[in-house]
């Protein structure tokens, strides 16, 4: 008794379409006349669509359904397509090989965009523009500094590391003190709130204290509550005035 495994059997070239539509493409690339292949084309092209039925929101789906069943006969199918028949070197087609950076960076912590900042600040025009570029540029060294290395970094070291970077033409005086410039991501789905909802918000909470200081008044005033009452005096409004 022999038995018939997927191990055994020939490579499925589309997997989600499963053994049965691969058979009958083959199938279909025996039939000797053209009419019939055509005939058996249109009714496995309907068949996959109903398969593969997310294709239908792909933008001209049949044309892609048309692609498949040439890649699944390995290209071996001579139907008459209403698409243009793809071919072996535009499907297996392998991308260009990128281009890595080969630039070296001397101070690898700091990164290559400090490096371009700093060719940047050399060509400032003035004095003040070039040293307020250098200050800049040495507090987000140290930022980038203390992102590799937790432990704290004295400032003559980042002021040392820019003048070397330079080549002596940005140089801090030695008592530059630096700012610790701590960048921050806000968490994911955080909101912010903008300062006109605050506003709005406390308007409403005095306008509600207003009312209700209103409202009390308005009861001490007719209830005989207030300061030198003498007892209780009720007044109840009525249409032609307040009646005592």
């Amino acid at each position: 008794m022999e038995f018939d495994y997927n191990s055994t059997r020939p490579k499925l070239i589309l997997a989600e379409y499963g053994r049965n539509v691969q058979n009958m493409v083959d199938y279909i690339c025996t039939l000797p006349t053209k009419e019939e292949r055509n005939r058996y084309a249109q009714v496995v092209i309907d068949m996959m669509g109903v398969l593969n039925p997310h294709l239908r929101d792909v933008s001209d789906f049949k044309h892609k359904l048309w692609d498949h069943l040439h890649i699944i006969s390995d290209f071996k199918i001579d139907v008459d397509s209403p698409y243009p028949v793809p071919t072996r070197d535009e499907i297996q087609h392998k991308p260009d090989l990128l281009d890595y950076p080969q630039h070296r960076i001397r101070f690898k912590h700091y990164g290559f965009t400090v490096e371009r900042m700093i060719e940047k600040a050399k060509l400032m025009p003035t004095v003040e523009a070039k040293q307020k570029m250098a200050i800049s540029i040495a507090n987000f060294m140290k930022m980038a500094y203390m992102t590799w290395n937790k432990d704290s970094v004295q400032d003559d070291h980042i002021i040392h590391d820019l003048t070397e970077l330079s080549g002596g033409e940005l140089q801090l005086p030695a008592d530059t003190v630096l700012t610790k410039v701590d960048f921050k991501t806000p968490p994911p789905g955080s909101r912010v709130k903008t300062q006109g909802t605050n506003t709005n918000q406390k308007s409403n909470n005095n306008n509600n204290s207003g009312h209700g200081q209103s409202n009390s008044n308005y009861k001490k005033q007719y209830s005989g509550g207030g300061s030198g009452g003498g007892g209780k005096k009720n007044f109840v409004p009525k249409k032609g005035g307040f009646k005592r």
